[in-house]
């Protein structure tokens, strides 16, 4: 049997589909939105990976720094014989936990880019020849299904990226997380915290014009897959700090009254000037309501690691026992 395997829970239309879903909801609300995910072509993960190396931005080397402290406590917590990472990128970071697991019978990369998991591939495949690997081409965004696979199964999701869900979109994807663990399992939470705004809002608005090259390929994106005609010289990228709900939002204004034509959906959008398109959310974090949060969804803290700085924390996270149980 191969030690590669591929589920694919995103049919090859499916991201077009959800593409023209989510520009023609967002252009057409009262506040428009656009979702993170859709920044994140091949131009736009390198982007991304550009601006994992800024001065400007902590958070990436941060949490490595973490998990090469503390991989091996992570193991031993948890037994693992299958990791799944959610939103696993080109799994970079997930080898210094792959290399203190030693025992790992299986990894399960979930993403939806089918490029960056055949590059992940090539390496594992390379360093790991003992571990079988079960790709999941797909969005980890409820509801999903993960693979059956042998337990106890730590579940990653690093990068901080559960701040880029709001609230109720948070409290949907743990309660569909906690419903596919089993009593031995655990999740791993990679988060960033409350600190200093300027030192946050700067870490989405480098010197180098990088995070705005990013924040603009969004617009790119829908003019390929759609044939739009916006502009990205005629927005301005923003990033600022939302105190009331203790988030970096990123947003493009536009610098002029304008209008935009996208045909793939006969719609047509005016933009004032000044006008903001929010295109993500990063919520920050406190260790309190992160223990509030996960018990409404039937978890509980274990462990929580940050560094001397407190920018930046690891949750280690565990069913909650159901006091019914015989």
């Amino acid at each position: 049997m191969s030690p590669f395997h591929i589920t694919r829970t995103l049919p090859a239309a499916g991201s077009v589909t959800a593409l023209r879903i989510d520009v023609l909801d967002g252009l057409t609300s009262k506040h428009k939105t656009l979702p993170p995910k859709w920044f994140y072509d091949a131009r736009g993960s390198q982007l991304f990976e550009d601006i994992c190396e800024l001065p400007e931005y902590y958070p990436t080397r941060t949490e490595r720094a973490l998990l090469t402290s503390h991989a091996g406590h992570i193991a031993a917590a948890t037994g693992a014989r299958t990791l799944c990472e959610l939103g696993s990128g080109t799994s970079q970071k997930t080898r210094i936990l792959l290399d203190a697991m030693p025992r790992l019978h299986t990894y399960v990369p979930v993403d939806v880019s089918e490029s960056a998991i055949t590059q992940a591939r090539q390496t594992l495949l390379r360093d790991r020849a003992d571990l079988r690997i079960h790709a999941v081409i797909g969005d980890f965004t409820p509801p999903f299904d993960l693979p059956d696979t042998p337990g106890p199964r730590l579940t990653a999701f690093l990068g901080s990226t559960i701040g880029n869900l709001l609230p109720g979109e948070r409290a949907e994807f743990l309660a569909a997380i906690r419903s596919q663990m089993a009593h031995e399992d655990a999740l791993l939470l990679g988060m960033d915290l409350v600190k200093d705004e300027a030192q946050m809002v700067n870490a989405y608005s480098d010197a180098a014009g990088i995070t705005s090259e990013f924040n603009k390929n969004v617009l790119a994106v829908i003019n390929r897959e759609l044939r739009a005609d916006f502009d990205p010289d005629a927005f301005s990228h923003v990033a600022l700090w939302n105190g009331d709900y203790e988030r970096v939002e990123m947003r493009l204004r536009s610098r002029t009254a304008q209008t935009v034509r996208i045909p793939a959906l006969d719609l047509v959008v005016d933009f004032a000037e000044g006008e903001d398109l929010r295109t993500e959310t990063s919520a920050k974090f406190r260790e309190e309501a992160v223990r509030s949060e996960l018990a409404v969804a039937g978890m509980t803290l274990t462990h929580w690691w940050t560094d001397p700085h407190r920018l930046y924390a690891l949750a280690l996270v565990v069913p909650t026992p159901d006091p019914t149980a015989h």
